[in-house]
């Protein structure tokens, strides 16, 4: 087995968890999320995570476009968990990972919602793990700055 690699982030965001819900299994909330540094791409019509997602397949294939437009890496998007309203927990095949694990889960809590997001990762090339655990993490940094300037909040 290859070395995993992973992270936790958490937010507090003084919203309730239904709202970040809302937001956050969008599209437009992913790439809001991602941006400006990546956009993932989605097929028209799917523009939110469905409530009663396939577990264990594959939903689609997205791309991962740095700057909006240059193919860097793709994510074969399958659910093995959903809970509308409370979490997901994604494990999927990346370009870059043979396993890619994301769960995000929302918990409410005084005044808002506990955000928290983990990633565990095998990247497929050993030698890669020390810069995609960088770049990752940096991103997840990103995504929780990006979503406590729409919510407020604060890290935890």
């Amino acid at each position: 087995m290859e070395k995993e690699w992973g992270f936790i982030f958490r937010s507090w965001l003084p919203a309730p968890p239904e709202v970040v819900w809302d937001r956050v299994t969008t599209m437009q909330g992913v790439n809001d999320e991602l941006a400006p540094i990546f956009r993932m791409t989605h097929p028209r019509g799917l523009d939110r995570l469905p409530d009663d997602a396939p577990i264990g397949v594959r939903l689609f294939r997205s791309w991962v476009l740095l700057l909006g437009f240059l193919p860097v890496d793709y994510d074969d998007l399958t659910l093995v968990r959903i809970e509308p309203g409370k979490g997901f927990l994604e494990s999927s095949r990346l370009m870059t990972a043979r396993r890619w694990e994301h769960e995000r889960m929302l918990e409410p809590i005084a005044d808002g919602t506990l955000l928290s997001d983990r990633i565990a990762f095998e990247p497929r090339i050993r030698a890669a793990g020390p810069l995609l655990f960088r770049i990752t993490r940096a991103l997840f940094a990103h995504r929780h700055r990006r979503l406590r300037e729409r919510f407020g909040g604060r890290p935890v």
